[in-house]
């Protein structure tokens, strides 16, 4: 037998090392951007396709833009719908929680914020226009997505014109609310400089239970009474999660 090729059985070549830069999260194989087939890459798919075609993974890729050493943008996306449970989980994560994922920077973190913040803030300018009388399906989404989702119990006071459009709404109390908190006083002293007709107060449960309490219904009898003395109507008071509400005033609360 030749002993060079014995020699050759006995001590095979070693494998290669996995490169680096295909080890992923978790030790996981993942494949770079740039090795994927080029329809199937964000960006070009968003060109050719329309980004209307790019899933919440490839878009989230797209804001990213690139990944960093041991995971890509698309395994950094999926890490991070995977943590917040969907992209509505996304948009109520901190940046502390977002910069516990590898390969979210400071940075990276408040560039994810800002664009939930923006789409925040159109969604607002949106709803000014509309009759929250008449299209209350449209108020409720920003509502939902305003407090519906946070961890404390936020109030809010939304002031109305005549036509039942928004002029301005304030952020009045946060933190656990009782009737001593949420005092008449406050939520009407912006309704007369906003020069508004009706006033719709709107507080959220973390619980996601949207029966009121006791709290509640004290609150709203003493804005209704003091609505009426001083000729500013109490339209409502809700109460959001993040894709239901319980309305006073539909449940007979406000008669």
């Amino acid at each position: 037998m030749d002993g060079t090729r014995l020699f050759a059985e006995r001590n095979p070549t070693p494998a290669a090392k996995p490169r680096s830069d295909r080890i992923g999260i978790g030790g996981m194989y993942i494949t770079t951007v740039r090795e994927m087939p080029c329809e199937e890459r964000p960006r070009e798919k968003a060109l050719h396709q329309g980004i209307e075609h790019c899933s919440n993974k490839e878009i989230l890729a797209l804001i990213l833009r690139s990944g960093v050493p041991g995971a890509s943008s698309l395994m950094i996306a999926d890490q991070l719908l995977q943590r917040s449970q969907g992209v509505r989980g996304l948009s109520r994560l901190t940046l502390k929680e977002l910069m516990q994922i590898k390969g979210i920077s400071q940075v990276r973190g408040l560039e994810i914020l800002a664009c939930f913040e923006l789409a925040r803030r159109i969604s607002e300018e949106q709803t000014r226009d509309i009759d929250v009388v008449s299209n209350p399906e449209a108020l409720m989404a920003w509502l939902g997505r305003e407090i519906g989702g946070k961890q404390q119990e936020h109030f809010l006071a939304i002031y109305l014109d005549a036509k039942n459009h928004i002029l301005e709404h304030r952020l009045l109390f946060k933190g656990t609310l009782d009737a001593s908190i949420v005092h008449p006083r406050e939520v009407f002293k912006e309704a007369l400089l906003a020069s508004a007709c009706r006033v719709l107060v709107v507080h959220n449960h973390p619980s996601q239970d949207l029966t009121p309490s006791l709290a509640d219904r004290i609150i709203t009898q003493r804005l209704k009474e003091t609505g009426e003395l001083i000729g500013i109507e109490l339209l409502d008071h809700l109460i959001v999660g993040t894709t239901q509400y319980f309305s006073f005033r539909a449940h007979g609360l406000l008669d």
